[in-house]
């Protein structure tokens, strides 16, 4: 796998390369990243397992939404990638590193793949590699993923990810397509000291063999 290129707390941040996969930062000027961001935050499966507190409905509301996350990461309090594939750039997904604490150390991952892309390894393969980065090059101690109870897919990529299963939120998260209802989330975490999990597509300890 290239070697991920250190970076300031905040942008601009590197593209990473591993696992057959790019991700870059979201590019808010760019008609194509709005069309994916968009169509990725209205597709049905998105929407049955998260409820943004800023609904995407449209070009303009996608773009405001991406422009928010860019400033998020000027000022080193998350991180949004367009996760694509390594070879034709061909949009996958998004992952993002958020909610970053440099004085505790801690963030939280969330992940998101577009229907065409399913059934690939994307989320498994896009989560090792900006866990790793996270974890090592960012300097975060511990990494959260929660996801809505029932979720089972999500709990099968953390776990295949290292992030074991930590207990119940209890009415953590909003309720399907509402903001004054909610439900519970299963947290996963992973720490900088955990053994780093077998990767599935190279070899043990995260190195990528075919990239």
């Amino acid at each position: 796998m290239a070697p991920i290129r250190a970076h300031s707390p905040t942008g601009p941040h590197p593209d990473l390369r591993g696992h057959g996969l790019l991700l870059r930062p979201w590019d808010a000027g760019s008609g194509a990243d709005v069309d994916t961001w968009l169509r990725g935050l209205r597709d049905p499966e998105f929407r049955r397992w998260n409820t943004p507190l800023r609904p995407v409905t449209d070009r303009a509301s996608a773009r405001e939404s991406l422009l928010a996350r860019a400033q998020a990461a000027m000022e080193g309090t998350s991180v949004s990638f367009r996760v694509a594939d390594a070879r034709s750039d061909t949009p996958l997904g998004h992952i993002g590193v958020n909610e970053i604490k440099y004085h505790l150390k801690t963030a939280r991952v969330g992940y998101w793949v577009l229907p065409e892309a399913r059934g690939q390894g994307v989320a498994t393969r896009a989560l090792l590699l900006a866990a790793r980065w996270a974890l090592t090059e960012l300097g975060m101690h511990r990494l959260e993923l929660d996801h809505a109870v029932g979720h089972d897919a999500s709990c099968r990529i953390a776990e295949r990810c290292g992030f074991p299963y930590e207990g119940t939120l209890r009415g953590a998260i909003f309720q399907e397509e509402r903001h004054d209802a909610f439900r519970d989330a299963h947290l996963h975490a992973r720490l900088a000291t955990d053994p780093e999990p077998a990767d599935p597509w190279g070899e043990p300890g995260g190195r990528d063999a075919n990239m």
